[in-house]
Order: structure tokens, then sequence, then C-alpha cells
């Protein structure tokens, strides 16, 4: 169901190839499902000229040729018209087509090196550190930073801590990590500042699949503990 949006909209230029659709400044859900929203609409129903649509926590980024947009003034002017048209009549948010999706995960010793560590800071112990990790209600808010890379929101806010202070110049592909309010799992093999806690076998980038990146932005994701025993004998295709 289409349902009008609550709180405004800006809409600025960047460069003149592309603009940008700002909803909010705060990361949370109803924000963010605003954000999915928008960006489905835009490629399940695509204006002529627009080449790329990259949704974001509170923004939506719209590259377009700007030739299709010559007539009638600016191509700014005239697609940002157009799109302000667009959000006026409503937004539908596709919350009941969410896939919800389990990840099994090795926490703590070699897998989370950190675990003990966030626990400390948490005044927890690490056991009760992952059952509040599984119990939170986790979200895919976006997709950044490298292929397939998710930032994940809902994460308890007992287990808030800040980013390391020395990021690590290497860590595995399939860590799992928290930082603040967000728990994200290193998609590839990359440097990195969050708090490790765990690591999945789980593929989540593979430019040779037909669906290259495991999860999407609206996912909820289920995070399931499992032994040292999942590597080696887990194969997932994305």
């Amino acid at each position: 169901m289409t349902s009008p949006i609550t709180f405004p909209w800006h809409i600025a230029p960047v460069g003149d190839r592309s603009l940008i659709v700002e909803f909010g400044q705060a990361v949370e859900p109803a924000i963010n499902a605003t954000v999915r929203g928008f960006a489905r609409e835009l490629l399940d129903e695509p204006i002529a000229g627009i080449v790329d649509v990259v949704p974001a926590f509170t923004t939506v980024a719209v590259h377009y040729r700007p030739e299709f947009f010559a007539e009638g003034g600016a191509p700014y002017d005239v697609l940002r018209r157009r799109l302000d048209a667009l959000l006026a009549r409503g937004i539908r948010h596709h919350d009941e087509d969410a896939r919800t999706v389990d990840i099994p995960v090795c926490y703590g010793g070699e897998f989370g090196p950190d675990l003990e560590e966030v626990a400390t800071a948490c005044g927890l112990e690490p056991e009760e550190v992952i059952e509040r990790h599984i119990a939170s209600q986790h979200i895919v808010y976006m997709l950044g930073f490298a292929p397939g890379f998710p930032y994940i929101g809902g994460l308890d806010a007992s287990l808030a801590v800040p980013r390391r202070g020395t990021p690590r110049t290497r860590i595995p592909a399939g860590s799992v990590a928290i930082a603040r309010d967000q728990t994200s799992i290193y998609s590839l093999e990359t440097p990195g500042g969050w708090n490790l806690i765990g690591r999945t076998p789980l593929k989540l980038f593979d430019a040779t699949a037909e669906s290259p990146c495991l999860l999407r932005p609206g996912d909820r994701i289920r995070f399931v503990p499992a032994s040292a025993d999942i590597f080696g004998s887990v194969e997932v295709a994305p």
C-alpha cells in the first residue's frame, strides 16, 4: 500500500549528472524504509534517462543523462520537478516483501578476537554478548564500503561500543563485527576498524554469480550460533 511521506525530503544537485534525495539525518527504520521504497519505485518503473539508483542510510542518489531532461528548463530542474511529483503521491514501503536470512556464526576465539574486550566494555560476560546479539532485531540498512558489505541496524543498545582506536590492516572475509548501533559482515578481506565478535563461512559477494550479493537492503538477519565445524562443511551460493 502506498502511504504519504510524513517528513520532508530535500533534493540537491551533485554535479551535472546526478542528484541526491535526502529524507532526513537520523539513521532509523522509518526513514530507511522510505529510502528503500523510493529506490525500488525508480527501479521497478524506470524513468528514461536515469542510469543508476543508489540507496543509502537516509538518501537516494539518482544518476542521469542530462540530454533526456533538456526540454522545459535545465535538466536538473526538470528531473527534480518530476521526482517531487512522484514523492508527493506517496511511497510504498515493501516490508511485507522482506526476506529473513539466517547467518551461521562461530562466535569468539580465533573467529571473534574482540568478543571478550567488547564484553568487558559493556559490563557483560561473553555469553551475554552473544545472547543479546542473537536476540537483536537486525535489518540491513544498506550495502557499501566494499561489494556486498552490509550495514545492519537494530543492535541491542547495551552492545554499543565505538570502533577500535587502531584499525586492522587485514580482516578475514565473513567476519561479523559491531560498532556503535550496528553490525557488519566483512564481505571481502579488507582493512577495518569494527570490533570482531565472530565469523561466518557464508560468501557475501561472488562476482561470478547471477546475484553477486548475498544480502540486500531490507533483509531481516537472524544470526545463528554455530561451532567451528561449519567452516569447510557449508556450501552457499548467493
